[in-house]
């Protein structure tokens, strides 16, 4: 079987092509460039707590270890606070990195693994794909011809393989638009991310309405000042003069010493395609959606791509093609982003209205607020991971189903559990390995060796139930998990979203649910439907 094409070596498509190893697919990444990044501190991403935990997985290395955990967050309109986040166990904190950071420690991970390979200073410029593959041609110094099971555009906003595809991207231009600037400075709430609107102090040109200011390792900043309509150059010294008056503001009159690092100018477009897959051409990141308006973050929804649609390449990769499977890629992540599109176009007009912010109704700062802050760290309709609940996977009529904290199609907790070689981990390090997880919810188990506890009570009809799935599975025990009755039964996919639970062990709907994640329902469906027209 030929390797799976992926088209663009940013951190996206390097993370899918280590996230395939990981279930034995090779890959070949084609890098238009010459296999190094540029250094660019003014270029960050926020991540959330399960894309944080997918890239150690994949790398090794902990994303605290590249970019900062935030200590807390607060909000403030003109000189009040209005809301104060600390971080702990029950609030996890994002990470915020420098982009090339990420896609440098991916780099290190992808020259480790023998599955993949890069091929640099490669771009692509045609396509053609028939029923058994794809044939890719590339030209520069390695210009050639590549043969593919599969290919993927990871290429970015301006994908060349969404445009020999001829797949529509509509959406809206300039959305927002930020001045950033990087520097090194002292504020006086260390690790703390700030949200500040409708600064008391004159800014510099165009007065901004809006500016924050995330913590980054080693003492640096990253602030955004949110730029009014229009297309207003930023000159340097305007940016200068604004970076001034911005940490005076801060820290009572006086500008600190500080040290600048980076600037620039970054505009926020919002496009979706028409179409994330053609056959065996697929679109992942900004190849497929840009998005960043009011806190969001495009990279996070891109990483969140690239895990989806490896655990569904692999099976057909291993075991044929599979329409079902690969189809419910674009139905589930297409539908999330066009949710976080559709939450933020809805908010814009609110938070951005020429009279929005001078009218405002009693409390209605307090709501707006509320609002941002969900976008900035990854809750609410603007933030939050997204949930599959309506995915053509999702299993329908199981008898003994049990309502959880969890709601179905949703991203589980990272819960202690037991491994099957009687180990403690972390349940989110038992995932991308491409089999499902069955976790049995048992309390008590945590303080007994497995020996005592694997072949007694419910434990060996569920070991037979988990052998017979239809796919590989792997048995968990945890002590407990939020809203889960005990002796319940969790199935989880290898992207870590739940499939169902289980009130206790039912191998029909164990193996029911199972069968519909892998496609297997929505093929028969099909069948079903056109036996019948």
């Amino acid at each position: 079987m030929d390797p799976v094409i992926i088209v663009g070596a940013g951190p996206v498509g390097l993370t899918l092509a280590l996230a395939l190893a990981r279930q034995e697919v090779p890959s070949v990444v084609l890098d238009e460039g010459p296999g190094k990044d540029d250094v660019r501190p003014a270029r960050t991403a926020v991540l959330r707590e399960d894309t944080a935990a997918l890239v150690e997985r994949l790398t090794g290395v902990a994303p605290g270890g590249l970019g900062l955990r935030w200590t807390g967050w607060r909000s403030v309109r003109r000189r009040q606070v209005m809301s104060e986040v600390t971080f702990d166990e029950l609030t996890p904190a994002p990470v915020h990195l420098a982009q090339h950071d990420l896609t440098g420690a991916l780099r290190a991970a992808v020259a480790a693994e023998p599955l993949v390979e890069v091929a640099v200073d490669s771009r692509l410029d045609s396509l053609e794909q028939e029923r058994s593959g794809v044939t890719a041609h590339t030209r520069g110094p390695r210009g050639t011809w590549w043969r593919g099971s599969y290919l993927v555009g990871c290429d970015g906003p301006r994908s060349s393989v969404r445009k020999l595809q001829d797949i529509r991207f509509p959406g809206r231009t300039a959305v927002e638009r930020h001045a950033v600037a990087t520097l090194r400075t002292e504020l006086p709430w260390p690790g703390q991310g700030l949200l500040h609107r409708m600064p008391p102090w004159r800014q510099s040109g165009p007065s901004a309405a809006e500016v924050t200011a995330r913590p980054l390792p080693d003492g640096a900043w990253r602030l955004d000042w949110l730029l009014p309509p229009g297309k207003e150059l930023v000159t340097p010294e305007m940016l200068v003069a604004r970076i001034r008056e911005t940490l005076a503001g801060w820290t009572d009159g006086t500008t600190p010493p500080y040290d600048l690092l980076d600037t620039g100018v970054h505009t926020v477009h919002h496009r979706l395609a028409r179409r994330w897959r053609v056959g065996r051409v697929l679109l992942a990141g900004d190849a497929a959606h840009l998005l960043g308006a009011l806190g969001s973050q495009g990279l996070d929804e891109g990483l969140r791509d690239a895990d989806n649609l490896a655990w569904k390449l692999a099976p057909a990769w291993h075991h044929g093609h599979h329409e079902a499977l690969l189809d419910s890629y674009q139905a589930e992540r297409r539908a999330v982003v066009a949710a976080r599109l559709r939450a933020a176009d809805q908010a814009l007009p609110v938070l951005r209205g020429g009279g929005g912010l001078r009218h405002m109704v009693p409390g209605a700062a307090w709501g707006h607020d509320a609002l941002l802050t969900d976008g900035h760290l990854g809750r609410g309709p603007l933030g939050a991971p997204g949930a599959y609940a309506d995915s053509p996977l999702a299993p329908r009529h199981l008898q003994g189903e049990v309502a959880v904290d969890t709601p179905p199609g949703a991203p589980v907790s990272d819960v202690r559990v037991t491994a099957e070689d009687g180990t403690f981990v972390r349940l989110r390090d038992r995932l991308g390995r491409g089999a499902l997880l069955v976790v049995l919810i048992a309390p008590g188990t945590g303080v007994w060796d497995r020996k005592h506890w694997v072949s007694a009570g419910v434990m060996p009809r569920l070991a037979a139930a988990v052998t017979a799935l239809p796919h590989p599975a792997e048995l968990l025990v945890a002590e407990e998990y939020p809203g889960a009755p005990a002796h319940s039964v969790l199935l989880v996919r290898p992207d870590g979203h739940l499939v169902t639970a289980l009130s206790g062990v039912r191998p029909a709907d164990l193996y029911a649910a199972a069968e519909a994640t892998l496609g297997g329902a929505v093929k028969q469906e099909a069948e079903a439907g056109s036996g019948a027209r």
